[in-house]
């Protein structure tokens, strides 16, 4: 059973679990998994959110992973700047797992409920289906589809700072070549493209620069215009291919189910959101993704500072005995 909130939206909504209809499904990073939740999306009273996430146990932790500590990150992110600046790479996006042990349980309930209320402008959801438990929080729409009017909605979200610093020109640069990949992509499938300023973009205790795109895609150009804008450079690189051989080569984890995303379909419209701020779930453990967009200009250090500010999302929020 799902549970999820949408941007600027307290509803709690779930699924009703009709077999004949998929109106929520999780695709992982390299698009070879999913995890789809039967039924039409409907409203959920707030106490069926403790019942329901009680009723399947989380399983226990037996990847025996063991973290990548700040040296080994420090130093594989190095050898990742030097392949960037050897191909002349506009970005390249690495990610590590943060993982924490040695606790007795997890209040998803009571997590669930912190973390809506630190992140009312994100996508917000929970579940627990017995073989998976996830828990994420990420404002980044990869797409929004009208099925009426046919318009279609995405944006370039880059750069990360603690809200109260200046940008850099590190951070500049690094959100320029994502705005114009996407522009790039949205003129294959329509001559009218409007795009907005480039603003901040609030999303707890950290910003990103962010620019949005409208414009106007036949239906059937849909999946195919949403398989062209994934993985996006906000969470891969450019250019996309080179950069996820790169990843998996350099990473040292699968990232699963972050950094792909999520479809969410309604009657009037269909949305994709980017799965970033999120967790895996244990009962002895909580794996935490986090990445950032490493350029040139990368400094190691601060990046593994952007990274932990980044695990907060989820981490500060988690109640756990």
């Amino acid at each position: 059973m799902i549970y999820f909130k949408l941007p600027f939206d307290e509803q709690l909504y779930s699924t009703d679990q009709d077999s004949s209809v998929q109106s929520v499904s999780f695709h992982s990073f390299d698009t070879l998994s999913q995890i789809h939740f039967e039924g039409r999306i409907t409203e959920a009273p707030e106490q069926n959110l403790v019942t329901d996430l009680m009723t399947n146990d989380l399983l226990k932790d037996e990847n025996h992973f063991n973290e990548e500590t700040q040296t080994e990150y420090i130093r594989t992110l190095q050898e990742v700047i030097n392949v960037i600046k050897e191909n002349g790479l506009p970005k390249l996006v690495y990610s590590r797992r943060k993982i924490f042990r040695d606790f007795n349980g997890i209040d998803l309930n009571e997590s669930f409920k912190n973390v809506c209320s630190s992140y009312p402008n994100a996508f917000r959801y929970v579940f627990n289906d017995g073989e998976n438990a996830w828990m994420g929080a990420f404002s980044e729409v990869l797409g929004k589809f009208h099925k009426t009017t046919h318009e279609f909605e995405t944006m370039a979200l880059a750069g990360t700072l603690p809200v109260s610093e200046e940008w850099s020109e590190k951070e500049i640069e690094e959100q320029k070549p994502v705005t114009t990949y996407i522009l790039d992509i949205l003129k294959n499938y329509s001559e009218h493209v409007q795009q907005s300023e480039t603003y901040d973009h609030i999303s707890g205790n950290i910003k990103h620069l962010r620019t949005d795109f409208k414009t106007s895609i036949k239906p059937e150009d849909l999946d195919n215009l949403i398989q062209d804008l994934h993985p996006t450079p906000a969470v891969c690189g450019i250019p996309k291919d080179f950069c996820k051989k790169s990843i998996e080569l350099y990473e040292k984890f699968p990232r699963e189910f972050y950094a792909g995303y999520i479809k969410v379909e309604t009657e009037e419209n269909i949305q994709y959101f980017v799965n970033l701020r999120c967790g895996r779930l244990y009962k002895d453990a909580i794996h935490i993704f986090v990445g950032g967009g490493i350029t040139a200009q990368s400094n190691p250090e601060k990046e593994w500072i952007e990274t932990e500010l980044k695990s907060e999302a989820i981490l500060k929020n988690l109640v756990i005995s």
